[in-house]
């Protein structure tokens, strides 16, 4: 499978604009199964999401799903979703078929105000498409490895995020060991550019089961960046060496409910 992650920058609380230059961006990447955008890609990560946030069926959705369907292919990307007057840090992972399966983000940034706003999930979603597993997360789970413990249901997480640059060597390495500790891909995408509050250097890739960088985006600059994710040799890998077998048990209160729009 062919994975595109895009580090974008991303214009503050202006959904059309960024839908406008994220066209571009995937117009110039033809190919590839599944695009990967930048956490509140529409908006930017707005803390206060009133008269910001999107409907639940918004125009950043619609557009998804016809880009999906144009380019035979995936698109996944988080934004910021009101329903039923609450709001949500909301994962969308948008399929050719019309369908989004989506997953809110459990682990709100309290540091950033984001948990006195947003309500948090509590449900861990894995959507396969094409052959791979992928566990959806967004940027702060990424500090939370009990969350994000391989129990032999995926193959690869997904990490959309807005990390500061102050904190982004933090990034890199928690990403480096969530995918050897996972024995899994890692395919992570975080902005570039400012916002009113913070900075943002990238740091996006596609690290393998290894650790081993598979592809990288320049720090600091608005970039694209594919791999392939090889489910022959992870399956190999974890049968050669199988590390999962020997993980602590443990149970998560989560709820697996296959929720689509």
């Amino acid at each position: 499978m062919k994975v595109i992650i895009l580090q974008a920058d991303i214009c503050w609380a202006d959904p059309e604009a960024n839908r406008l230059h994220l066209d571009g961006m995937l117009d110039a990447q033809p190919g590839a199964d599944l695009y990967v955008f930048p956490e509140m890609f529409s908006t930017g990560f707005c803390t206060q999401p009133e008269g910001v946030a999107e409907p639940v069926d918004s125009d950043t959705l619609r557009w998804m799903k016809r880009k999906a369907e144009e380019k035979d292919c995936a698109l996944a990307g988080s934004i910021a979703v009101e329903e039923e007057g609450k709001y949500y840090n909301r994962f969308y992972f948008v399929t050719p078929d019309g369908k989004a399966r989506w997953y809110n983000k459990k682990h709100l940034f309290t540091y950033g105000g984001e948990d006195k706003h947003y309500t948090p999930g509590n449900e861990r979603v894995v959507v396969p498409f094409r052959g791979v597993r992928f566990l959806l997360e967004v940027c702060y789970d990424l500090r939370f490895p009990v969350w994000s413990r391989n129990q032999g249901d995926y193959d690869a997480i997904l990490y959309v995020a807005s990390w500061p640059t102050p904190r982004v060597e933090a990034w890199k390495a928690l990403l480096r060991a969530r995918a050897i500790e996972n024995q899994c891909y890692v395919v992570a995408v975080n902005r570039v550019g400012k916002d009113p509050y913070c900075e943002y250097c990238g740091g996006s890739a596609v690290i393998s089961p290894y650790g081993h960088t598979l592809a990288a985006c320049a720090d600091g600059q608005e970039e694209c960046a594919g791999a392939l994710i090889d489910m022959g040799e992870l399956e190999a890998f974890r049968k050669k060496f199988p590390v999962l077998d020997d993980a602590d048990e443990f149970s998560l209160t989560t709820d697996y409910t296959d929720l689509e729009y």
